[in-house]
């Protein structure tokens, strides 16, 4: 595929293949990202690519203290709740992703299950954690550097049949993923990234969220008409 044709087929992947993912291919993905963007070169991310039993309690962990009604904590600020076109804009997938998969508005078992598939990051075989030097607060720079890395990381998956989704839930209780990842003291969390093989049967995985018109968000200044 061309760059523009790899871009806009990708989707957000939300039901995998239990398959195991090989550690060389998750290997050659993170060789092809780290060409990423990056301010001044200066690379800040980290990635600690989880698996197995370590990714198992993560997933009970984050369940369990959710299900407790712990508050969420994550590591670094951002705001929790959306307003406006903004909001506008996520009610609209959530809509799109209910109805691929058949839940009502009144189903309530099945849209808590549904949230609750977040916090277990989508029961992908691999979770990809990426954090940042904590020295390097405020990182608004890094966090920026992070994410083009989070997006050369799922164009590199896609590429090489791996779905991903990048995934603030599944650190929406950092504490448990540091826990269960060993993450050193000295770094942040910031993101982590579900991936593995998508599994074809999932329906919400045929989802394709939809882009805005460039010209509600797109001025063109000192141009000749």
């Amino acid at each position: 595929m061309t760059f523009s044709e790899l871009i806009k087929a990708r989707r957000s992947v939300r039901g995998y293949r239990p398959d195991p993912v090989p550690r060389e291919v998750i290997e050659e993905i993170i060789s092809v990202a780290k060409w990423a963007p990056s301010s001044m070169n200066t690379q800040p991310w980290h990635v600690h690519v989880v698996t197995g039993e370590p990714l198992d309690n993560i997933r009970r962990g984050n369940t369990e203290n959710m299900l407790a009604g712990v508050p969420p904590k994550r590591e670094f600020p951002m705001r929790e709740s959306y307003e406006g076109i903004h909001r506008k804009r996520q009610v609209e997938v959530a809509v799109q992703l209910f109805d691929a998969m058949g839940i009502a508005r009144e189903d309530t078992e099945r849209r808590t299950d549904w949230v609750m598939r977040g916090f277990r990051q989508f029961d992908a075989p691999v979770s990809l954690v990426l954090t940042y030097d904590k020295y390097l607060e405020p990182a608004a720079i890094s966090q920026f550097d992070l994410g083009a890395f989070s997006h050369a990381i799922v164009l590199a998956a896609w590429e090489r049949g791996l779905g991903c989704v990048i995934n603030g839930q599944g650190i929406m209780q950092s504490h448990v993923v540091r826990t269960h990842a060993q993450i050193p003291d000295d770094q942040v969390i910031m993101i982590c990234i579900a991936m593995g093989y998508p599994d074809d049967s999932f329906v919400a995985n045929d989802v394709k969220s939809r882009r805005e018109d460039n010209k509600n968000f797109v001025r063109y200044v000192g141009f000749d008409d």
